[in-house]
């Protein structure tokens, strides 16, 4: 399988500018077979002041172009999040499109960052695991400061996740962090993991960038640096069980420690 990650900056104030590069970029991966974007790439995920008055429902014009743009390109697409309304709650939302454009997943992202952050005072955290079977494999969705709460990725594993997809905004100075979490999640869960960052200046802030793809075990298979860029490669979900059956440490977990 060949996995695409596209780490994107954003454009401050046009969110049609970023949708539309977005849309452009989907189109340079239609050799992939999975293609993931950041998280809350169409305005910026420091621009908090904008998340209320461009909040969008499932209907609106962000999915609706990115649903095209999978069809399009013949990809499964992790769409990134964007501040999703229902009702009077709003979420970062993220969805997993097939080629077709169906919608076969939405994860709302359960760990609001509060760090220097808003997200917390606007946006409600979800409450719900998505782990989703798909012709590629079981995948599971997560987002940024997730990373910090391996509970959600072992629960994700033992629901059979294969795959961990994480789209991210995660900012400097914290990018050893977001290294060592990237090849940690998957190193202890014997898991490949796929994340998207967004790169460069918004606001008040600068993203790291250095979105990844790891293996299951924790070894770095593809990586990006402080540009906007696209990087891929092929995985196989075989290796991920030859790593468990080589070294058993997913499997010799304790039951009454779960």
């Amino acid at each position: 399988m060949l996995i695409a990650s596209i780490q994107l900056s954003v454009i401050h104030g046009d969110k049609a500018a970023n949708v539309d590069k977005a849309v452009q970029k989907i189109a340079q991966c239609g050799r992939a077979d999975l293609v993931i974007l950041p998280e809350i790439w169409n305005v910026g995920f420091m621009d908090f002041d904008s998340y209320v008055p461009q909040a969008e429902t499932a209907d609106g014009p962000t999915l609706s172009a990115l649903r095209q743009a999978a069809q399009d390109a013949g990809v499964y697409l992790h769409t990134g999040s964007f501040v999703e309304r229902q009702g009077d709650d709003y979420y970062n939302s993220s969805y997993l499109v097939s080629p077709s454009g169906e919608l076969l997943a939405n994860y709302r992202k359960i760990h609001l960052f509060g760090h220097n952050s808003r997200e917390t005072q606007i946006l409600t955290p979800g409450k719900e695991v998505v782990v989703v079977d798909t012709p590629l494999g079981r995948l599971g969705m997560a987002t940024c400061y997730d990373l910090r709460f391996p509970e959600l990725f072992r629960r994700m594993a033992e629901q059979g996740a294969q795959l961990f997809m994480i789209c991210s905004a995660w900012p400097y100075p914290r990018l050893e962090h977001w290294i060592m979490l990237n090849r940690v999640r998957a190193l202890e869960n014997q898991c490949f993991l796929v994340s998207a960052n967004s790169v460069g200046p918004q606001l008040a802030g600068t993203f790291v960038g250095h979105s990844m793809i790891t293996g299951p075990w924790g070894t770095i298979l593809a990586s990006a640096g402080d540009d906007e860029t696209i990087i891929s490669t092929e995985i196989d979900f075989s290796d991920m069980e030859s790593a468990r059956e080589r070294f058993s440490a997913f499997n010799d977990r304790v039951d009454w420690l779960r």
